[in-house]
């Protein structure tokens, strides 16, 4: 009876990242460079949150959009970090992660065949659910851009089946981010037409040298963006799995629909965590990034010595040289290299099409994890050149 089986999800595959992430298994003495799992514990005070809120029962289901107190107290964080103000009460959801804020954005704005446009290479988590939707991916090519979007580039792909742009930075798996002139251009192109944008900050936290920048800190922009954030990378807490949307009325109430009959409403107990996070922990992240920002030039540093072409990145904990002179596929290059050096890397077409002829390498690793395995990348290259 697989043949009954809707045909939108037969047709999806599973994330490249995960299936090579699976396969490292299989190696006892593989060093694993893949996963972008902070390798920081949650801070204390916010899993002692955690466990009074187990010890006080407060166990039960929240209002679907979440605790009020927490889209308070999410609202007067975004606004102090990145001059985003919303509404908690009409404006904010809290969702199962970033991942679910996605789903119910998506979800919320597509018809079928309605056109997504969005940049390659890119976070794979966005394609499967445009295609469930019934929708179609259009993808910007910028390898030839820094990996970033630009006003020129979104132009050329925009038709009358346009509904949304998404915009990802700071970018997983590039690290790159824009800044307020390239975003502003962007604003000049959309603020007329009927278009969405879907802003993923979810590694806002994670800038390097200058401050984060939201498009739906423009005026022109705010009423059509909806705004994906998290607390998944900044307070490294990627099980307690919480995110946020932020959106005009008009729009949140909308997915608040969708969410409430996909998931009711995100753990209790974790949205009194993120509370925690919230008001006590609003600098948490300052730690993490000094720490992933050494890391960041450590590795960029060895691999330009070792004659890679690669961008430097400007967020996120993830780096994307291009592997092109090596003559090799992306998912030959990180099979060999897991086979031969016992170093998984993510293949680069696991990223879409775009992808391919580069490699993913996150350093939310600790260093000397880090060295090792960029020695035996090295060491690796000695045999491919």
């Amino acid at each position: 009876m697989q043949h009954l089986l809707n045909p939108r999800v037969r047709n999806i595959q599973i994330s490249g990242i995960r299936k090579f992430f699976n396969l490292v298994q299989q190696y006892d003495d593989a060093i694993s460079l893949t996963i972008g799992q902070p390798d920081f514990a949650t801070p204390d005070h916010i899993k002692e949150a955690g466990k009074r809120a187990i010890d006080q029962n407060r166990t039960t289901y929240t209002p679907n959009a979440g605790l009020m107190e927490l889209r308070q107290a999410v609202s007067v964080f975004v606004e102090q970090k990145y001059g985003l103000r919303y509404d908690a009460a009409t404006e904010i959801i809290v969702t199962n992660g970033a991942s679910e804020a996605i789903d119910i954005a998506l979800r919320t704005i597509l018809e079928e065949d309605s056109e997504v446009i969005l940049p390659g290479p890119v976070y794979p988590g966005y394609e499967p659910i445009i295609r469930l939707c019934g929708a179609v991916p259009v993808y910007v090519d910028t390898r030839d851009t820094d990996f970033k979007m630009s006003a020129k580039l979104i132009s050329e792909k925009i038709t009358a089946k346009t509904r949304c742009v998404i915009l990802p930075y700071p970018s997983n798996p590039t690290g790159c981010t824009l800044g307020q002139d390239e975003l502003e251009e962007i604003a000049a192109l959309l603020k007329d037409r009927e278009i969405f944008v879907i802003s993923d900050e979810i590694y806002s936290e994670l800038i390097y040298g200058g401050m984060h920048r939201s498009i739906a800190s423009l005026p022109s922009m705010r009423d059509k963006t909806i705004v994906i954030n998290g607390l998944s990378k900044s307070h490294s807490m990627t099980g307690w799995r919480i995110g946020f949307t932020f959106a005009p009325a008009y729009i949140t109430e909308q997915m608040v629909k969708v969410h409430q009959y996909n998931a009711t409403c995100a753990s209790s107990i974790s949205q009194y965590a993120a509370l925690e996070a919230l008001t006590e922990g609003m600098e948490d992240a300052e730690a993490m990034k000094a720490e992933y920002d050494k890391r960041r030039t450590y590795v960029y540093e060895r691999l330009t010595a070792m004659g890679f072409d690669v961008v430097k990145p400007d967020g996120a904990f993830y780096i994307f040289p291009s592997i092109a002179q090596f003559g090799l596929s992306s998912f030959a290059f990180a099979s060999r290299l897991l086979e031969e050096q016992r170093v998984a890397v993510v293949p680069g077409d696991a990223f879409s099409s775009y992808g391919e002829g580069y490699i993913r390498i996150s350093y939310a690793y600790a260093m000397d994890i880090l060295e090792e395995g960029l020695n035996r990348l090295e060491a690796f290259l000695a045999n491919v050149k």
